[in-house]
């Protein structure tokens, strides 16, 4: 599955990946097509190299070699260009889609799958593939030699699936890095297609796996849907919505007393406390009849309720137009708007004195305050990484953050871009592997590179 496992998503596991679309090229971009069908009509009719080859003559080879174009093998490198690295994903996606759709078709229903003639090396998901910036010293994830009319059309697949993973886990990877390890939600599902969730959490767990390797944290990853967990054998979370808020006519209160009453006390109570734009107000309502609660449930030594009212933490997705009530007194700024650092500052120091006016016996105020100071801050809407490292800076007392479609941010202005390049950069003639790469690229090598095999 990873680097950190040693192992390999396996193809039957990829049901989301339609394979006969792919071998008949229909997610390949024409150009690729147009090549493999002319390489398949030259191997047919037995066609010998007869043009002029001005790269061959320059290394003092015969400039028209009769080589058979139509089966010629070529040496092909996949690899990436982000500053100063990737964190490499989709490895094992397109490894399946080689293996399981090289070949070419002998007729309108027969594919001959050619993928163990192939020789392949790839690294693992999850490590990284350092850039300076030079394009002739790149670092390659994925190394082919074979016949390219059998894989050329699998060029465009690949490339996706390497470009959009590796994107998802480096930009994981650097919002870990801003919120200096705090856990980071993966909510960015409702922004793409359906199709994409399961190689989109892949994904996200990889980059935290790294920053956790790399860092010696056990960071969770934790994700909003089924589909997103469902090659790493995760599990989805998640609390509730504004819409069910509004299904409980605006009280908070009351839909969070169901939850807990009806979920089981391993789902986290995360209470969303902006549906009336009164953050601190909502949060201490929660607060405060969840632990009177908990105290019941404590005092006649019912374990299960009392876990049933822990409140894990409240969520704030103030709306970016609005300010909060608690904030109003304050001048106008732009800094008050959305959720922010001072609302962040508000809420804690409320939550964190909220047991003082609950009128406690004395033998339940250490406690009380403890539980209050256990409450953690959730805060979504609009995060990516310059934004959680600006509350970082500030010091917020977030403890979660919760961000969306900035997984998917592919900028070259932000410094995000993780597109994928392939190459042809050698060809084989007469037995023997020549440079010929395209100019402003070349072969290059990777240490993290290791041999696939495949049984035919």
């Amino acid at each position: 599955m990873s680097r950190f496992d040693g192992r390999r998503l396996e193809a039957a596991g990829l049901g989301f990946l339609d394979w006969d679309g792919l071998r008949q090229a229909n997610y390949s971009d024409r150009y690729f097509w147009n090549g493999a069908r002319i390489l398949s009509v030259l191997s047919q009719e037995g066609y010998r190299f007869a043009g002029y080859s001005a790269r061959l003559a320059a290394m003092g080879r015969a400039p028209t070699p009769h080589v058979p174009t139509g089966d010629l093998r070529v040496e092909m490198q996949w690899f990436p260009r982000r500053q100063p690295f990737t964190v490499v994903a989709g490895v094992d996606v397109a490894l399946a889609i080689l293996q399981q759709c090289t070949g070419y078709w002998v007729d309108e229903h027969t594919f001959i799958n050619t993928a163990h003639e192939l020789e392949v090396e790839a690294v693992h998901d999850g490590d990284i593939a350092p850039y300076e910036g030079n394009p002739l010293q790149v670092s390659p994830v994925l190394r082919v030699r074979g016949r390219y009319r059998d894989f050329a059309v699998l060029e465009t697949p690949t490339l996706g699936v390497l470009t959009r993973a590796s994107r998802i886990a480096t930009n994981t990877y650097r919002m870990m890095e801003a919120s200096q390890g705090k856990p980071i939600l993966f909510f960015p599902a409702r922004f793409d297609l359906p199709a994409t969730q399961a190689i989109d959490g892949y994904a996200y767990y990889i980059g935290v796996q790294r920053y956790n390797a790399d860092t010696g944290q056990q960071a969770p990853a934790i994700v909003s849907t089924p589909a997103q967990a469902s090659l790493w054998n995760g599990r989805a979370g998640g609390t509730v919505a504004h819409a069910m808020i509004a299904t409980f006519l605006g009280d908070t209160v009351e839909l969070m007393l169901q939850f807990a009453r009806i979920l089981p006390p391993d789902v986290p109570r995360i209470a969303l406390v902006d549906f009336d734009n009164d953050c601190i107000p909502t949060a201490l309502a929660v607060a405060r009849a969840f632990f009177e609660r908990y105290r019941q449930a404590v005092e006649r030594k019912d374990e299960e309720s009392a876990r049933r009212y822990l409140l894990y933490g409240v969520r704030v997705d103030t709306a970016a137009e609005l300010r909060d009530k608690s904030l109003q007194h304050l001048p106008d700024s732009p800094d008050l708007y959305g959720v922010n650092p001072r609302l962040m500052f508000t809420l804690r120091e409320a939550l964190d004195r909220a047991w003082q006016s609950w009128g406690l016996p004395p033998e339940w105020r250490m406690r009380a305050a403890e539980w209050c100071r256990q409450i953690k801050i959730v805060a979504t809407g609009g995060f990516n990484e310059r934004r959680i490292r600006e509350f970082e800076a500030q010091g917020a007392p977030v403890d979660i953050y919760g961000v969306g479609s900035a997984f998917f941010s592919n900028s070259s202005i932000e410094g995000t871009n993780t597109d994928y390049t392939a190459d042809v950069v050698r060809v084989e003639i007469e037995g023997e592997w020549l440079p010929l790469a395209k100019e402003g690229r070349a072969p290059s090598n990777n240490p993290l590179l290791e041999p696939v095999h495949w049984e035919p």
